[in-house]
């Protein structure tokens, strides 16, 4: 029992350290100011938008492509969730995917081995303890597919402009926001 602990941490840390550390990255948790933000719009202060636009093919980092092909990204994430997200530099998305991934592992021996007691004692509720750890299977693989996907589709947004601002604005009665997304043609 002692061993299959150990096998399940060992796999859950292994995870967690390639998502955080990721091939090609040096520390954990390093972002630069270029990468810094990748996971979520930033708020700020309202500001006058530079009349310079970014060169074509060029995101507003200055890279012109992601470190890794959008296919690359999704059989990365398919082996490993969160893996591809870890090359991408989106560490906090890639740690969520490794964790859901331990939390759904774990899950599923525990309810088979709970399910291997019940049948040794014969007990009542093996059909619901059968379905249960189907559900946790199901969501194993979802969580493969999740992360694949989501993978792709950050390789493909490589590019997408940053300079994404959300304003807080003052309205008659209430407070609203603002969000200004700039569209840039070729």
């Amino acid at each position: 029992m002692r061993v299959r602990h150990r096998g399940r941490l060992a796999v859950w840390c292994l995870g967690l350290l390639l998502c955080l550390c990721g091939p090609g990255h040096g520390t954990l948790w390093a972002q630069d100011s270029a990468s810094a933000g990748r996971d979520s719009a930033r708020v700020v202060p309202p500001v006058a938008i530079p009349a310079t636009p970014t060169p074509p093919g060029a995101d507003s980092a200055g890279g012109s492509k992601p470190p890794v092909s959008p296919m690359g990204a999704m059989w990365r994430s398919i082996l490993i969730p969160g893996w591809g997200q870890a090359r991408l530099n989106r560490k906090l998305t890639g740690a969520l995917f490794v964790a859901w991934e331990g939390v759904t592992i774990g899950m599923s021996i525990k309810t088979a081995q709970e399910l291997r007691y019940m049948e040794r004692t014969s007990s009542a509720g093996q059909s619901a303890k059968r379905k249960e750890r189907q559900d946790w299977l199901v969501l194993l693989g979802f969580n493969h597919l999740f992360s694949a996907v989501e993978a792709y589709v950050s390789a493909h947004l490589w590019d997408f402009p940053r300079d994404l601002d959300i304003r807080a604005v003052p309205i008659p009665g209430g407070v609203g926001a603002s969000v200004q997304v700039p569209v840039r043609f070729p």
